[in-house]
């Protein structure tokens, strides 16, 4: 059946991704062969696909494909994860639209929605990722709260307990108030407001006053309501103004408690008054400072209660009128925060602020960076409270030998001063959360404190005795904690299975590097600590996907892309080829409609290409080898596929994405499509058609990692290959090398009829436009080789090797030997010459004048971005443009 004329790519994608999948296609049964694993970082089952998950995916498809092809037994691992605070929230929203709430039910109960969530409308990230054509191995999709999966991060959390790499411990923790759950720091996101910055007297105790006779200290803070739990004011140990105070105490104005001033290089003697208030149970450097200045953690006062309202302290200070507060105005009511200022100002302890007209206001104004929850939308609060904790540095310890003796290859190296950085100054990491859905902590407590850590109950209570009530943790596990164990736990691990055998080590990990410390470094310490061996050889870190202007996307900006949305208007394959094209290490991508257009169009070319080679009676090749070949074009063709094929494996050895995907772009428009098939015309006998097949074939079988699904379509188009998919054809091995006679003649035929084309559309000649031509004599054995081509490619009419006449004339210069083009005649030389000057003279003033403005501080360092970007654009194209009319008046002589 003849091939469709127009290509439409909606037509095709469709029908092979359930193909592919139907068949069994993406993980062919090859036991014998080496194997190639990868596991997909898994998205959670709340999300959908974003043009993040685009980049990430395509990249790891494209090396799947690649090393399917090349024979290995090729598992790309899938699934999701049950992202505990965000599905928690779908399923709580979808209550409150019920008028219901998540209280109103048991845990079992709500944890019953949840799933039932799930079976619903959970995971239709899974057919989006279908639709950019992932070929991952859906027949063993995981989930995290799998009964095996949950199995092995039970068994890991006991034995990390076990060994006390797990601990429970009283430390400060990002809060989320609305949420009521510790978050991690990659859940908080920072947003810059407008806020105060107030200044106070503090009051020195028992008549001690400073060297030059003042009777309080001056502190600043953002946010004095956590003066009602300060426990000391620090000041830097060399700083002369307070050396006299050192281990003096403060008298705290509101609440009358008594505190050091302490000895810190915390504080900083240029900032402020270098004096600083300390509030450990608030405030994560306080924190540090107060266990420097021996409070133990149990010690540190709280204030605040899980929704960030005012409770009384410890030590029962606070006074009443605080209490049930929250921490600031909340729904236009006075909070805490309020209530303290007005106070300090009524008790003569404020300092106000004079502004530059001599105006005097209770506080400064600032531009305040402050945390807040992703999710939950509130201004996250540092909340000490007892959670559980991992031993990060003892098991960062393997990871970074292993990143130093190249067992972990990171690529691009440029990361790896951040993974030491990170790695070197790790701390405790904290992994539980106060939420229902999720690995519950399988942790029991008897009533006198004791806690009991065992994979089931029953063990638990034997640990603890026949008779002892206990009652299990509430809280569930950090998510990052379970996904930590995704390079084994999916294979099934704890279980000796042959999946973990066979494909443990994973090859590579192509992972954002935004998420190098929540997800990979932590996998690489589990996986270390509990197989053994590193989780994967190489860790390809890329980057991110921008905005066309280079700024990051977000949805508040309103310049966030959707990647469905692209593949309805481009297609699937245009989508795939941009990321990979545009994937160069260590560097974003910005979003270009024009590249993505352009690759659409690169579709459609090598589809209309296979239709000239269908209409020609070229079809489907039946060897790996290539055809005998005895004519240059036919030789010289073979070995760019060589060429081609040895530049992309190198490519893909060093993960250079872009080079791969342009090496196969540049061969399959440039070499087959524009030249190739151009030379051939006319001239198609059993030979060429031969040759041609399997050049065709070698492109689809390079191109398809990139463009999958076009390639599919026409490898099954063009032959009577229906058992032979595509997708588990043979990488090419053509066995050959460039012809050094062929390649020579046949780039010296492309260069020239190059030159004669730029000539002719310089001097407005019609591209058919017969000329004559006056090589020089050492071109005569190269002439009598191509004249066929000179003839219908180069559009000569004569070819002469006779001296060229007098008068006006192009001089093409190609490899060094200069080709005559007589001009007498052919063009009206004089008007000619004057067409192209006063061309030359608009574009070079045009050019000047962008110049101008570009040499003009004041326009590049005010105007808009795009606006300054636009004009370096016109700036270079009229550059061009202008070089372009000089050499066209130079042929002219």
């Amino acid at each position: 059946m003849p091939m469709e004329k127009t290509f439409d790519p909606a037509a095709i994608e469709a029908k092979w991704a359930h193909a592919w999948e139907s068949r069994g296609l993406f993980r062919p049964h090859r036991p014998d062969a080496t194997p190639f694993t990868i596991v997909n970082p898994p998205p959670n089952v709340t999300g959908a696909l974003h043009i993040g998950h685009a980049l990430d995916n395509t990249l790891q498809d494209v090396l799947v494909r690649y090393e399917r092809l090349r024979g290995k037994d090729a598992l790309w691992v899938v699934g999701m994860d049950h992202a505990g605070i965000a599905t928690q929230m779908v399923v709580e929203r979808q209550l409150e639209a019920q008028q219901d709430k998540r209280t109103n039910y048991s845990r079992e109960d709500f944890i019953d929605k949840v799933w039932q969530w799930k079976a619903e409308s959970g995971g239709q990230i899974t057919g989006q990722l279908r639709r950019l054509g992932c070929s991952m191995d859906w027949s063993r999709e995981q989930f995290t709260m799998d009964p095996h999966f949950t199995a092995a991060v039970v068994k890991v959390f006991v034995d990390l307990h076990n060994q006390g790499l797990i601990y429970r411990d009283k430390r400060l923790v990002n809060w989320d108030p609305k949420l009521k759950t510790a978050i991690s720091d990659l859940e908080v996101e920072t947003h810059e407001i407008q806020g105060s910055f107030w200044h106070f007297r503090y009051p020195l105790a028992d008549g001690v006053t400073l060297a030059d006779g003042r009777d309080y200290i001056e502190v600043a803070t953002t946010r004095p309501e956590t003066m009602l739990a300060d426990m000391a004011v620090a000041v830097h140990p060399n700083d002369a103004r307070y050396q006299s105070v050192i281990g003096k105490d403060i008298l705290q104005p509101l609440t009358g408690r008594r505190f050091k001033i302490v000895a810190d290089e915390h504080a900083d003697p240029e900032l402020g008054s270098g004096a600083v208030k300390i509030t450990p149970g608030h405030d994560f450097n306080d924190f540090d400072v107060g266990k420097r200045a021996g409070f133990k953690p149990a010690e540190m006062l709280n204030m605040l209660d899980g929704d960030a309202n005012v409770i009384q302290t410890s030590d029962g200070v606070i006074p009443a009128e605080y209490l049930g507060l929250h921490r600031f105005k909340r729904d236009g009511v006075d909070g805490a925060r309020e209530l303290v200022v007005q106070r300090m100002k009524e008790a003569g302890f404020l300092i106000p602020h004079i502004d530059k007209d001599g105006n005097a206001h209770d506080a400064e104004p600032r531009t305040i960076q402050t945390p807040f929850g992703d999710r939950g939308g509130v201004v996250i609060e540092p909340w000490l409270t007892d959670q559980w904790y991992v031993d990060a540095e003892t098991l960062a310890q393997p990871p970074m030998a292993a990143v130093r003796d190249g067992r972990i290859n990171i690529v691009p190296k440029t990361w790896e001063k951040t993974f030491f950085n990170w790695m070197e100054n790790i701390q405790p990491w904290c992994v539980s959360r106060q939420l229902w859905w999720g690995h519950r902590i399988p942790a029991w407590y008897a009533d006198d404190g004791r806690i009991f850590v065992a994979e089931t109950e029953e063990q638990a209570q034997a640990q603890a005795g026949a008779g002892v009530a206990l009652d299990r943790d509430p809280d569930v596990l950090d998510t990052w904690f379970s996904s930590a164990l995704w390079p084994f736990a999916t294979l099934g691990w704890p279980e000796d299975t042959d999946l973990v055998k066979r494909h443990y080590p994973n090859d590579v990990l192509i992972s954002g590097f935004d998420i190098l410390f929540f997800w990979d470094a932590r996998m690489a310490m589990q996986g270390m600590e509990f197989m053994g061996d590193v989780p994967w050889k190489t860790l390809y870190l890329h980057g991110l996907v921008r905005a066309p202007d280079g700024a990051k996307m977000s949805k508040s900006k309103g310049n966030v892309v959707d990647p469905l949305g692209l593949i309805d208007q481009y297609g699937a394959d245009a989508l795939r080829f941009f990321m990979a094209a545009m994937e160069s290490q260590g560097r974003d991508i910005k979003m270009d409609d024009a590249r993505l257009a352009g690759y659409r169009n690169f579709a459609t070319k090598l589809w209309n290409a296979a239709r000239f080679c269908e209409a020609n009676g070229i079809s489907a090749s039946t060897s790996l080898e290539p055809p005998a070949a005895t004519l240059p074009v036919n030789r010289w063709i073979i070995g760019e596929v060589a060429a081609t094929v040895s530049a992309m494996e190198t490519a893909f050895a060093a993960y250079r994405f872009d080079e791969a995907a342009n090496a196969i772009y540049s061969f399959a428009w440039d070499r087959f499509c524009d030249w190739y098939l151009e030379l051939i015309k006319g001239a198609i006998d059993d030979e060429t058609k031969a040759v041609a097949g399997w050049v065709l074939d070698q492109i689809l079988v390079m191109l398809h990692p990139f463009m999958p699904f076009i390639t599919e379509e026409l490898w099954t188009g063009l032959g009577d290959r229906a058992d032979y998919p595509l997708i588990t054809a043979k990488w090419p091995a053509p066995n050959a090398t460039r012809d050094a006679d062929a390649s020579a003649d046949i780039d010296w035929l492309i260069k020239l009829v190059s030159e004669l084309r730029t000539a002719k559309a310089e001097l407005g000649l019609p591209p058919g436009a017969r000329l004559t031509a006056h090589f020089p004599t050492s071109l005569k054995p190269r002439a009598e080789t191509l004249a066929a081509q000179l003839d219908r490619l180069a559009r000569l009419e004569t070819v002469s090797f006779e001296r060229a006449p007098a008068g006006a004339s192009a001089q093409l210069v190609v490899e060094g030997e200069t080709i005559t083009v007589p001009l007498e005649g052919v063009i009206d030389i004089a008007a000619e010459r004057d067409r192209l000057t006063k061309a030359l003279a608009a574009a070079a003033k045009e050019r000047d004048g962008l110049a101008g403005r570009l040499g003009n501080p004041s326009f590049v360092e005010r105007a808009k971005p795009e606006a300054v970007e636009k004009a370096r654009a016109d700036h270079a194209a009229k550059d061009a443009e202008a070089e372009r009319l000089t050499a066209a008046l130079a042929r002219l002589g």
